[in-house]
């Protein structure tokens, strides 16, 4: 049986939220060795590289002209600035906790798909994004050592990615996805090129934190194409909730590598904002069971 769009797009999603955290755990790994912008040009250069040599590969290239218009340049920023905080948190918090902040995004970005790409979201999704809501409040535990310098940089790393995806919904569809991508990692790799002196210098590399950044910018390449193609495919308020399997990797690869143990309340705020997102996928799927095919692009029918 085929695969409705949503389907597609929710396990695209999946995929995407473990190459984007196994890469960030492999990032963190190498920031005590070299500062943010060094981090991004070699990261940014091997997945250029790989998104190039696939893209030429695949005939996915296009000419650049068609990349210069200004929804793919605002992307590019909001991607880029995205990745300048999350980088700056994540060399100085553990990875879970950047990973649980981050897990806001969903409700920003369903936020912003009701409310200026209209997109359908009935009471009870509604609901379930507040209930979702107070379980990052008590991951995150606001109060005057919960928001660090770190754990903004997370939260303005949320806002801009969310932007970046909410733009990337109302990208030209004829611009294939892999130019798209490789347009971003070009302008992150720029902007780290500028960013190694200004933090602090060039450092010696050696052959594994080599060999880790190319991993990781595989991963990324992964975490990339994946979720340019999980926005084009299904809506926004159904697959976005999917990112919240980053928290599951987080935790996992925080205990593996780092030995960061998380506590009840994180734990506690974790299974509240999964348990949203479940109940949101099933009242997607319980909407598309009542309102046929031909029906559900009509207006007036949100849960």
């Amino acid at each position: 049986m085929a695969l409705s769009s949503n389907t597609k797009g929710a396990l695209l999603m999946a995929a995407s939220m473990a190459g984007f955290t196994i890469n960030d755990a492999l990032t963190k790994a190498v920031t005590p060795y070299m500062n943010v912008g060094q981090i991004m040009l070699l990261r940014g250069v091997m997945t250029t590289m790989l998104v190039y040599l696939i893209a030429r590969q695949m005939g996915a290239l296009v000419h650049i002209r068609s990349l210069i218009q200004p929804l793919v340049l605002l992307r590019i920023l909001c991607e880029t600035l995205s990745t300048i905080a999350y980088l700056s948190a994540l060399r100085q918090m553990p990875l879970a906790n950047a990973s649980s902040i981050l897990q806001s995004l969903p409700l920003a970005v369903t936020l912003g798909a009701a409310l200026f790409l209209r997109e359908p979201v009935g009471w009870r999704r509604w609901t379930a994004i507040i209930v979702g809501f107070i379980g990052v409040l008590i991951i995150i535990r606001p109060g005057p050592e919960g928001f660090t310098h770190a754990s903004l940089y997370v939260v303005l790393s949320v806002f801009f990615a969310a932007s970046r995806d909410l733009v990337t919904k109302k990208i030209d569809t004829a611009i294939p996805s892999l130019s798209v991508t490789l347009s971003t990692a070009a302008g992150i790799t720029l902007t780290g090129a500028a960013l190694v002196m200004p933090l602090g210098g060039w450092q010696p590399v050696s052959g594994v934190h080599f060999a880790t950044l190319a991993l990781a910018s595989v991963l990324l390449f992964v975490g990339y194409q994946s979720i340019i193609m999980a926005m084009r495919t299904g809506e926004i308020s159904f697959i976005a909730p999917f990112r919240y399997m980053s928290l599951l990797w987080a935790v996992l690869l925080g205990m593996i590598l780092f030995g960061e143990v998380p506590d009840a309340w994180m734990m506690t705020g974790a299974a509240i904002v999964i348990g949203s997102g479940l109940y949101t996928f099933y009242r997607e799927n319980k909407r598309k069971i009542k309102n046929p095919v031909g029906q559900q692009s009509q207006p007036g029918s949100p849960l």
